[in-house]
């Protein structure tokens, strides 16, 4: 016979711990791809991004936010708070993460319910990976319009490869025949949409990760939004780029210390008219894909306010490397911005992309490897519109998340033992409690490798090329190398480096 006492106590405790559980934060973590830094408003762009800036204006941008200017890589380290190399996404995604554990199953283990919607790029299924729910693109691009076969009479649609696996939980659709209203960042957002009304009701507080392909190639967007944007980009490069840079200057992102590096692009008046047209083109999309997803981080925000959780919700904004100067070209039937037509930013237009900073994704340098962060709490944080300059690596974003939802990281899980995390919560420096790194930090992407310690940096992009020092508290646009100046330094941050590369390579 039961004990009627502990029936009792179990009834009245039971509210208790529904009552705790909720006290946790939820958390939404929001990852663009292929975004530069100076491309959304509060970062210094002109494309209209509201919602974004609304969460900038009530939390904290990070001027120092670092990415691993590649897409994989960058999604193993946010997920594992371990540097690729040790999860084992060094150069290849296809086979299941190692010696780590994701923020899925770490959260799991806190209590909360899990959501995954949007791009992978990784070989394991994320709900043997600790979500619970998920929906999206296991490779690393796909038609935003139609990633499956051709759809009655429009044209047939541009794609790297036609056999893109798509997941709704675990039903692969391969290929995916999709609806006529499909576009990725819609329907990303639909699906969370979706579970945040499915679950409304449940005591646990929940995360929800949504992985955006905006504004990754192919350049697609819907027709209303592109209209908002034409026109804009006809003064070209040089215009774009000087206006990004004083209004950085303006919301106090960048100072004077950020010299605007050299130009990459090619003089808009050397272009042609049909040349300057299609760069138009380009940029009137690109901003449009943008402008899309800022609408989509919209509706999410009303979906919380009208299940009173928005208040106690945390929201990370960031993207996984600088704007890309990737030049796809796939034959299509030249109507860019269309099903049917698939092609990218390029160099040029990245350029301006990662304002003020040199290069673009691939490359370690600056405009590489930084990524705008926007951490937002209205209940908890009690900052607005604080800018903070502490050094971050994608590494620190699954610490910070332990801490904010009371997860202990452990030493091993499920049977394995897993590495400890390479990365510190950053709700310290938020608090004011930290203002420098003393760790070093540290990069490597095919021909491109970096150190940073302090505010001294070592970098070098090229089979065989030299290293480079900057001073980035005096050059944080790295316009100046001074390794002859300094050689004591560049060597001690080379033997870092080696001695980085040695302990996580397997």
């Amino acid at each position: 016979m039961k004990n009627p006492i502990f029936i009792l106590l179990l009834w009245l405790f039971i509210p208790l711990i529904g009552k705790a559980q909720q006290e946790k934060p939820n958390i939404v973590l929001i990852l663009a791809d292929d975004l530069g830094w100076s491309d959304i408003g509060s970062y210094g762009s002109e494309v209209e991004t509201p919602n974004l800036d609304w969460l900038a204006e009530n939390g904290v941008r990070f001027t120092q936010m670092y990415n691993t200017s590649k897409c994989n890589p960058s999604r193993a380290a946010l997920i594992t708070g371990l540097y690729a190399q040790q999860v084992g996404y060094e150069s290849t995604y296809e086979q299941p993460l190692k010696n780590g554990i994701t923020f899925g199953e770490l959260l799991q283990s806190a209590g909360y319910r899990t959501f995954w919607a949007g791009k992978h790029h990784g070989y394991d299924h994320p709900m043997d990976r600790g979500f619970d729910r998920y929906f999206g693109l296991k490779e690393g691009a796909s038609n935003h319009f139609n990633p499956g076969p051709r759809r009655g009479n429009e044209p047939q649609p541009a794609q790297k490869r036609d056999d893109r696996p798509f997941y709704e939980d675990r039903k692969l659709m391969q290929p995916y025949s999709v609806q006529q209203d499909y576009y990725s960042t819609d329907y990303f957002t639909k699906y969370a949409l979706q579970w945040l009304e499915e679950y409304k009701d449940e005591d646990k507080p929940f995360f929800l990760y949504i992985a955006y392909t905006a504004p990754h190639d192919p350049l697609m967007a819907w027709p209303e939004d592109i209209e908002k944007y034409k026109g804009k980009y006809s003064e070209g490069y040089e215009s774009i780029r000087q206006k990004r840079y004083e209004k950085q200057k303006k919301l106090g992102i960048i100072d004077d210390t950020y010299f605007l590096s050299e130009a990459t692009y090619l003089p808009w008046q050397s272009l042609s008219d049909s040349l300057r047209n299609i760069e138009e083109q380009k940029m009137e999309v690109y901003a449009a894909m943008i402008d899309r997803m800022d609408q989509k981080i919209g509706e999410i925000i009303e979906k919380l306010k009208a299940l009173n959780k928005f208040e106690n919700t945390v929201f990370l904004f960031l993207s996984d490397n600088g704007a890309s100067a990737e030049v796809v070209t796939i034959p299509g039937d030249g109507k860019i911005g269309t099903v049917g037509h698939w092609t990218s930013l390029g160099p040029d237009w990245a350029n301006v992309g990662n304002t003020p900073l040199r290069f673009f994704k691939n490359y370690s340098f600056e405009g590489g490897i930084k990524t705008p962060l926007i951490i937002s709490w209205p209940k908890g944080l009690g900052h607005q519109n604080e800018i903070n300059s502490y050094p971050a690596h994608l590494i620190d974003i699954l610490p910070t998340l332990a801490e904010l939802a009371d997860a202990s990281y452990p030493s091993e899980f499920k049977g394995n033992s897993i590495f400890p995390a390479e990365g510190k919560s950053l709700l310290p420096a938020i608090r004011g409690e930290l203002t420098e790194r003393m760790e070093p930090i540290f990069w490597e992407w095919r021909v491109g490798r970096a150190v940073r310690k302090g505010d001294w940096k070592l970098v070098a992009h090229g089979e065989n090329a030299s290293w480079e020092l900057y001073n980035l508290k005096l050059d944080p646009s790295e316009t100046i190398n001074i390794i002859d100046q300094e050689p004591e330094i560049a060597n001690e941050l080379a033997l870092e480096f080696t001695n980085w590369k040695e302990r996580v390579s397997f």
